[in-house]
């Protein structure tokens, strides 16, 4: 079995969708997964988090073979130690060898590609077409939505409400990445 830690809770949020989603669009066995809703990003930087405990323990009785990390990126200007790509990659590289899983995790931030900041309605913006875009994010800010969670929410359901019938574009080369990672962690378990 296959472990995936995102943000939020592991049961409907924004990421658990978006994985799960993905996992079936490439035809992964949604069954050989658990899911762990770690909460805020800040929870992925505690070495005590009850979700690793669980982990660790699964991952030690060979339950749990493979670990895909899923975590946003933000902004580094929001959080000098933390937020953006490479301070949230360094400090949960940090994190992984410290609860000995180097060499059976990977980690995908999710952010913008172009930018390297964000988080998972980042890279969602970052694959529709340029006009779309511009289009939700004029109003957005004429919306003047103050709110980080807030604007995150918004920007979801308005997504969903443009693209009922195909909330997101796996087709894009923004997520090649991830569906990359994701089928490495289902081909390398061990």
């Amino acid at each position: 079995m296959v472990a995936i830690l995102h943000e939020g809770n592991a049961k409907k949020t924004a990421d658990n969708e978006l994985l799960k989603l993905l996992i079936e669009n490439l035809n992964l066995d949604i069954t050989n997964v658990k899911f762990f809703g770690i909460g805020t990003k800040s929870n992925f930087f505690k070495i005590d988090n009850r979700a690793y405990k669980e982990l660790l323990m699964e991952f030690h009785e060979n339950i749990i073979s493979k670990i895909l990390f899923v975590v946003d990126a933000d902004y580094q200007e929001n959080d000098l130690k933390y937020g953006g790509y490479e301070n949230t990659k360094k400090e949960l590289e940090k994190v992984i060898n410290e609860l000995g899983l180097k060499n059976y995790s990977d980690i995908y931030i999710t952010c913008d590609p172009k930018t390297k900041s964000g988080y998972l309605e980042s890279l969602i913006l970052s694959s529709i077409p340029k006009k779309q875009k511009e289009c939700i994010e004029d109003f957005l800010d004429c919306s003047e939505f103050k709110s980080k969670e807030n604007y995150k929410a918004i920007l979801n359901q308005i997504y969903k409400i443009a693209y009922p019938n195909a909330p997101f574009d796996f087709s894009h080369p923004n997520f090649n990445k991830l569906k990359q990672k994701l089928k490495n962690i289902f081909k390398e378990q061990k």
